[in-house]
């Protein structure tokens, strides 16, 4: 037999993950008539966002033979960051800019200490996890900010096309809740983040430093100029992830994002992204994003305990993990 190519070998894995997908969804589909709900599926779109934000930076640091575990951290620090903006008297517009900037400063600390100071990605991002968390439990006192007004609301909890009437009883009745706004724009951001590693010089060399970084040098890319960028558009995310979250909540909480840097990881890799480096597909990661969610939204339905689930998602990752490590040494 012919062996597999690289886009062969791709395909099949993303193709596998989606045949995941659909027999999660078959399978939770008799656990609860609601599954298949349209409520229910805007709940799950909803609540993969943050997963799909932060896998889809996952997917461009690991692309590059990285590892990212700080984005849980830097979620809760932009998040915080934006919500003491908004208390301040900040417009909220400009608060969120904040907590983008706070993200993406920590994903090129990030990227410096892999880059310039020749730090290990699991060791540099691990101190940073450290360091984000802390200044956010240190600059809200480990206390909750709320009261932060229906407009620091509006982009978690908004929706477009939504459709209300006023019933006979004089009571609104909801036609369609519209697509929530987090929802257009995890859309949005893997369409853009797929056509940036699938159509631009700096995707391929993305790849090339993840297949082979002193080739990828001595053919004439910037390896560490690349490489920063893909952990500052790791930081970047997280720091959406936290102003989105927050916003979802109405309330900054500095202890959020915890074992979200696991979650976005475990997406990249359920969609095909390899750990080596230089495999990967914004797509596949999203399937993979909605694969976790449905798995978890199904259990739930089912009754099925938290710690159940912990151990349930902890196999699926270990299982796809092993996977990609027989697809390495083949």
């Amino acid at each position: 037999m012919t062996p597999l190519s690289e886009t062969q070998k791709d395909l099949f894995q993303k193709f596998a993950a989606l045949a995941s997908l659909l027999a999660l969804t078959l399978v939770f589909s008799f656990v609860s008539q609601a599954f298949f709900g349209l409520g229910n599926a805007l709940t799950v779109a909803l609540q993969v966002t943050s997963i799909a934000y932060l896998g889809i930076g996952a997917t461009c640091v690991i692309i590059t033979g990285g590892i990212d575990l700080s984005v849980g951290a830097i979620l809760a620090l932009a998040g915080v960051v934006d919500a003491l903006a908004v208390r301040a008297g900040v417009p909220v517009p400009l608060a969120m800019l904040a907590g983008l900037l706070v993200g993406a400063a920590c994903g090129a600390v990030n990227g410096l200490c892999v880059t310039l100071l020749k730090l290990p990605p699991f060791i540099a991002t691990l101190g940073m996890m450290l360091v984000a968390r802390g200044v956010a439990l240190q600059i809200t006192d480990a206390k909750a900010i709320g009261g932060l007004g229906e407009r620091f609301a509006a982009l978690g909890n908004g929706s477009l096309w939504r459709i209300v009437e006023i019933g006979p009883d004089g009571f609104p009745d909801v036609i369609f809740p519209g697509i929530p706004y987090p929802v257009l724009l995890m859309v949005a951001l893997a369409v853009a983040v797929s056509i940036l590693l699938n159509r631009t010089t700096l995707g391929r060399h993305l790849y090339a430093i993840g297949s082979n970084a002193e080739a990828a040098r001595l053919s004439g890319v910037d390896v560490g100029r690349v490489t920063l960028f893909a952990y500052v558009l790791s930081g970047l995310l997280a720091g959406l992830t936290g102003c989105v979250l927050m916003s979802r909540l109405v309330t900054a909480q500095p202890s959020e994002g915890l074992m979200y840097e696991l979650d976005a990881i475990a997406a990249a890799v359920i969609g095909g992204t390899s750990l080596s480096g230089g495999v990967g597909t914004i797509s596949g990661t999203v399937i993979g994003a909605f694969v976790i969610g449905i798995l978890r939204n199904g259990l739930n339905m089912g009754g099925v305990s938290a710690f159940i689930q912990q151990i349930v998602i902890g196999l699926v990752i270990l299982l796809t993990v092993w996977i990609d490590q027989m697809r390495h040494r083949r």
